[in-house]
């Protein structure tokens, strides 16, 4: 009965771990994805990049997405480039904190505002929570604005929240429960 018991919590506690836990999958641009008619600068303005995430690029053969420097960012620069991908659907993990900049293959659409820079922060947590910003009385919302055609859709952070070791922990689980017992 007490090994049962532990077993029981035990599991309780991977799962609770593995839903708390993990890397964020991105999809950049959400549903829109990486297009000339996504406001990226937008995109990606609430979102906050921890080493670990992992950028989706999804679009369609008219582009591709290179990973290159600040340098090649700002003037669009396609020559020099660190890595590219034009398979319609490229992930770039964030492995190391800092900044990384992402433009489409074609110079046209990267000056058109089809580019990325992404801050990764470092996993660390900072301690203590942070109190959100209080409103003030008597202000309201700025207006939407948005080059994309789609309807809003809720931030890719919520939707896609990808936990990359929930699986491998949940099937531990599993088989700790199933052979575990006795």
């Amino acid at each position: 009965m007490a090994k049962a018991r532990l077993l029981i919590i035990s599991a309780l506690v991977l799962i609770v771990y593995a839903l708390t836990s993990g890397a964020t999958q991105y999809i950049v641009g959400d549903n829109s994805g990486w297009d000339i008619s996504t406001d990226l600068d937008t995109w990606a303005k609430d979102k906050k990049f921890i080493v670990g995430d992992v950028l989706l690029f999804q679009y369609s053969s008219s582009h591709s997405v290179s990973e290159v420097t600040k340098e090649n960012y700002k003037g669009c620069n396609t020559a020099n480039i660190l890595q590219s991908s034009s398979n319609g659907n490229t992930s770039f993990v964030l492995s190391s904190p800092g900044d990384r900049y992402f433009i489409c293959g074609n110079k046209l659409h990267c000056y058109g505002g089809m580019k990325l820079h992404a801050n990764v922060e470092n996993n660390q947590g900072t301690g203590s929570p942070v109190e959100a910003p209080k409103a003030q009385p008597g202000t309201a919302l700025p207006p939407r604005t948005s080059k994309s055609k789609n309807p809003d859709v809720t931030s890719s952070a919520i939707l896609n929240r990808v936990t990359i070791d929930y699986t491998f922990i949940s099937f531990f689980g599993f088989l700790v429960l199933l052979f575990g017992v006795k």
